[in-house]
């Protein structure tokens, strides 16, 4: 029962769909490392098994071989002990003869068990060796199965940090797109403007400050013309501007 459960699941092992088995797997990584030791240790434990098996067989095996030679052994016994009988009955020594037939008759019956004896163990050996066989095939592919799965470690490891890093890079894209950075350089764009809008303006009240001191310079240059008009009327001028007054005063040459 130990040797058929053991064989049993040799088979449903090698059976097994490692890249299927792999791909589903949250961490591809502790997943091989179980799997190489389920095998490893089903494949110790199948060994110790087939090796017991073998042994059992070798020795049916030679237990067959010996009742296959004790066998001819006796057969050869009791040919030669019926010979003697023979030999004796024709010289007239009905005795010895009769000692030696059985004699005969004993070997022959030896002879007998023996052949009975390995026809008994033949269906055990036949139904041994082929326990052995399977198990042998299934250690195979048991071994075949380690190897794969040894040689697809790296390959699966490299695969599961690949996704990490995919992933890592969706859910950076992801995070840009929740908060876009953009639009804190629009914000500061913005301060910006408003800072600039703002020094425009103080500058634009600072000439608005300017225009009017020249504007209150022009009202007191006004101011002072009338003052300087009314005061040439005053003393019987004409109430034109002083510059006119001269100008109307001016003399004809002579030629």
């Amino acid at each position: 029962m130990v040797k058929q459960s053991i064989f049993g699941r040799i088979a449903q092992l090698a059976k097994a769909n490692i890249n299927s088995i792999l791909d589903q797997a949250e961490d591809p990584q502790k997943m091989l490392d179980q799997m190489v030791r389920d095998y490893s240790n089903s494949i110790s434990e199948a060994e110790s098994a087939v090796a017991q098996t073998i042994g059992n067989l070798r020795m049916l095996q030679e237990d067959y071989n010996e009742d296959i030679e004790a066998s001819r052994n006796w057969g050869n016994k009791a040919l030669a002990a019926s010979k003697k009988a023979d030999e004796y009955r024709a010289s007239g020594d009905s005795v010895d003869a009769t000692k030696f037939d059985n004699l005969a008759k004993v070997a022959i019956q030896r002879q007998m068990a023996s052949e009975n004896e390995a026809k008994g163990a033949e269906p055990t050996i036949a139904s041994q060796t082929e326990i052995v066989e399977k198990l042998k095939n299934g250690l195979n592919q048991m071994k075949g199965k380690l190897t794969e799965l040894t040689s697809k470690r790296d390959e699966l490891i490299a695969r599961s940090r690949t996704a990490q890093a995919q992933q890592q890079v969706h859910d950076a894209v992801k995070s840009i797109d929740f908060m876009d950075p953009t639009s804190e350089v629009g914000r500061f764009e913005e301060k910006i403007r408003r800072e600039e809008a703002k020094v425009l303006g103080q500058s634009e009240l600072a000439n608005s400050s300017l225009d009017a001191q020249f504007e209150s310079l022009e009202d007191l240059g006004e101011q002072t013309e009338i003052e300087a008009r009314l005061a040439a009327l005053k003393s019987g001028g004409s109430g034109g501007t002083p510059s006119a007054i001269g100008q109307g005063k001016e003399e004809t040459p002579n030629y």
